[in-house]
């Protein structure tokens, strides 16, 4: 049982943390915090779908690294491309072989993937995307979802959590900065349109006809609640979008190569002009990417638009990337994860409503979110960030954590499930999630 005592070195790290990094942790949504113990866990090892932190506690993962570990932590087939680089050297400024191959089978896998270009992170490829798109146009502004995530840099943080008093009416959502920092010239070139209501974003491409370069979605909202497209909406974009000249991004951060080889565009059978990539594609590596038209992307080939980086297309990760994808290509491997996250999520419902607690589980099995709301209702038609009752999913989340199951701390993010998982691991977590309802439902 997580307690006190029983992460009493994770406590003190913390603290000895605070002194050093900025909140005591090197990313704004890494304070995952051990339910009622105001620090976080500190994670010493992994192997496969398990981790065990820093006082030998085991939890079976469903974090993942946020999606990143999705063929399991310490794979040894990546380990072993890795060493192989690092026995050579990890950097040179100069093209290597493994960006190619990288390439070449991201190609082969993306349906809209004519040309690639790599980075380091999502948000650094988001960048790259829109530069490419805003170029190409010679149009400045982009319209973006309310409630959809795209990276921490300005470019794009925007209306990612609008508070409901900032927000503004449903139809016209006001552009709302991410966080202080966030110039008001970033804001005046990102127009807000709610998700999932395709006469509203008629309307909106309508008023702002002519000044739209891109228009960016997740395809399944994975950074709330997994808000899911309702049927037709993609279609309508990319018809839309085409119609009016407008280029097409969808942001696979999240949904890349976990729910299947060709990613939300496999899944979905819609075709963006552009792509963005990164969770999965490294393994745990940091690797990204953007992909799209030979049109578009020959601009940034021809340099007339620039794009540059030192560490992209790093061989080192580059050669984890390609073990990654591999395994990932192979549709058994994606066929176990889509079925292992199935079974959990029937498990939450199941437990849900034996219990009567309203909630709902959306997403698909790959990657999915359990949302506490007052009539049980399905987020799908929502506009802005889903109204989750954070105490509940905050109590759910620890009574699963003291079981040995380790999930995202953020009602409004997803559980990932990896290639690694056994069906002893998903019985494991089916048990835990029964134990957990049995608690909310004496609450």
């Amino acid at each position: 049982m997580i307690s006190a005592e029983s992460t009493e070195t994770s406590r003190a790290l913390f603290h000895r943390a605070r002194r050093s990094l900025a909140g005591g942790t090197a990313s704004s949504g890494r304070i995952t915090t051990t339910g009622s113990y105001p620090y976080p866990l500190y994670i010493a090892r992994g192997k496969g779908a398990h981790i065990w932190d820093v006082d030998g506690n085991e939890y079976v993962d469903y974090l993942i690294s946020y999606g990143c570990a999705v063929v399991g932590h310490a794979n040894p087939r990546i380990a072993s491309a890795v060493a192989e680089v690092l026995a050579n050297g990890t950097m040179f400024g100069a093209g290597t072989v493994p960006e190619i191959e990288l390439a070449e089978t991201m190609r082969a896998m993306i349906p809209c993937a004519d040309l690639v270009r790599f980075a380091n992170s999502g948000s650094e490829a988001i960048q790259g995307a829109i530069r490419a798109a805003r170029g190409f146009t010679g149009r400045d502004r982009v319209l973006k979802f309310e409630g959809h995530c795209h990276g921490w840099a300005d470019t794009l943080a925007v209306s990612t959590e609008p508070p409901a008093a900032e927000a503004g009416p449903h139809a016209r959502p006001r552009a709302h900065p991410y966080s202080p920092g966030v110039p008001k010239g970033v804001l005046a070139d990102v127009v807000v349109c709610p998700w999932n209501d395709a006469q509203i974003l008629r309307e909106v491409l309508d008023a702002h006809r002519g000044e739209l370069a891109a228009v960016i979605c997740e395809p399944i909202m994975a950074n709330n609640a997994c808000t899911m497209p309702v049927p037709g909406y993609l279609e309508t974009l990319r018809e839309e979008c085409t119609r009016r000249g407008i280029l097409l991004i969808f942001d696979e951060v999240c949904t890349g190569f976990r729910t299947g080889p060709g990613g939300a565009q496999g899944l979905f059978g819609v075709i963006p002009d552009l792509a963005v990539y990164a969770k999965a594609l490294g393994g745990g590596l940091p690797i990204a990417a953007f992909v799209g038209r030979q049109d578009v992307m020959s601009e940034i080939g021809a340099n007339r638009i620039k794009h540059g980086g030192t560490y992209n297309g790093s061989p080192l990760c580059a050669a984890g990337a390609l073990v990654t994808l591999r395994e990932l290509g192979d549709p058994a491997v994606t066929a176990h994860i889509d079925a292992a996250g199935t079974r959990v999520m029937e498990a939450i419902r199941r437990a849900a409503r034996d219990r009567r607690i309203p909630c709902v589980v959306q997403g698909v099995g790959a990657m999915f979110q359990v949302v506490f709301l007052a009539d049980g209702a399905s987020t799908r038609a929502g506009g802005g960030p889903a109204a989750n009752d954070d105490a509940r999913y905050a109590l759910f989340r620890y009574a699963l954590l003291e079981r040995g199951i380790h999930v995202n701390a953020a009602g409004s993010a997803c559980w990932f499930v990896s290639a690694a998982l056994t069906d002893d691991d998903v019985a494991a977590a089916c048990a835990a999630v029964d134990a957990a309802f049995v608690l909310l439902a004496g609450v």
